[in-house]
């Protein structure tokens, strides 16, 4: 006879670790070049001026400066001045 009651499927769930995604660099914040700024699935934000966009979506920098969050026809834009 079982010990514990029958439980739902939420609890044979294999718990994953995040992907660790989102904001690394903030707007005003000092950033070197190659330095990453966002890391992302799809184009949530949209690379600005000297700013790159990697093959998995992630934003990065290619001068150093000053990270600056701007927002054009509804889509939002990083560049780095």
């Amino acid at each position: 006879m079982a010990h514990t009651k029958a439980q739902g499927k939420t609890r044979q769930k294999t718990t994953r670790p995040g992907k660790r995604l989102g904001v690394k660099v903030f707007g005003g914040e000092k950033i070197g070049p190659g330095e990453i700024i966002i890391r992302q699935r799809g184009t949530k934000f949209h690379p600005g001026e000297n700013v790159s966009l990697g093959k998995d979506f992630t934003i990065f920098s290619l001068k150093k400066g000053t990270v600056i969050f701007k927002q054009r026809n509804g889509k939002k834009f990083v560049s780095v001045a």
